[in-house]
């Protein structure tokens, strides 16, 4: 005979908070244009993840830069298949 489960009043439980961290690595070369893509991803939501990187591309003779971005997206349910689908 197994224990039956104390009863809590008032203990309800909602719908799962279904959320996955998206990750994006943002790259091109050291110019304006790089600074702008890191900065519009800023201001859509992401964050910064991890430090910056920048190389010498010998082949083009340029430097190229990198940066990770992290966000919190939702994640649902495709009716469909049954299997999750990342939006946002």
């Amino acid at each position: 005979m197994s224990p039956s489960l104390p009863f809590i009043s008032g203990w309800e439980f909602g719908p799962l908070d279904k959320t996955t961290r998206a990750y994006r690595f943002l790259t091109g070369d050291d110019t304006s244009a790089f600074c702008q893509k890191v900065t519009d991803a800023l201001a859509e939501g992401w964050e910064l993840y991890g430090h910056p990187t920048y190389a010498h591309d010998a082949t083009a003779g340029v430097m190229r830069c990198g940066q990770a971005v992290i966000r919190d997206i939702a994640v649902g349910d495709d009716p469909a298949t049954g299997q999750g689908r990342v939006s946002g």
